[in-house]
């Protein structure tokens, strides 16, 4: 049995997917959210798929929008018990210093855990600055949303 939700709720449209297979309930879901702040505007899709969380981010990472998508993230590890933390960054045309403090604490969040923080479709001006501040020396990066998957799958 496959239950199909959209639900809608202020700025966040939800999408998601109920399946019922072999006796396990398995939950697909989807949420869109806009957060506007000063002028700034990041748009988040945060996809849940078992213990995986998917985030496509689409604007400016700074210190205006960096606190929702700490929030966006933390909230999700706590309620569903993620593991995996999947970061789309094709959109992002802007990141300061409080960005990547965000992407760095959410590493260090989910590494006690045995989680891992995996960043996908870095635009190159982007990877610049991430490669200045370090962060590929600690978290993986992928060419694409597949490949961070494929990893984590043993394939």
């Amino acid at each position: 049995m496959t239950l199909v939700l959209q639900i809608s709720y202020f700025d966040t449209a939800f999408q998601g997917i109920l399946k019922i297979s072999a006796g396990k309930l398995w939950i697909k879901a989807k949420s869109l959210v806009s957060i506007k702040l000063g002028g700034m505007v990041l748009n988040l899709e945060k996809k849940i798929e078992r213990l995986t969380l998917l985030i496509r981010l689409d604007g400016e990472l700074d210190m205006h929008t960096a606190s929702a998508l700490r929030q966006a993230i933390d909230s999700e590890i706590e309620k569903r018990g993620i593991r995996t933390v999947i970061l789309n960054l094709q959109g992002v045309r802007f990141v300061d210093s409080s960005g990547l403090g965000v992407i760095l604490g959410r590493y260090k969040k989910l590494l006690p855990v045995g989680g891992k923080l995996k960043i996908t479709n870095v635009p190159p001006h982007i990877y610049k600055i991430m490669e200045l501040s370090g962060l590929p020396k600690i978290i993986s990066f992928y060419v694409d949303e597949a490949h961070a998957y494929e990893e984590g799958r043993g394939a």
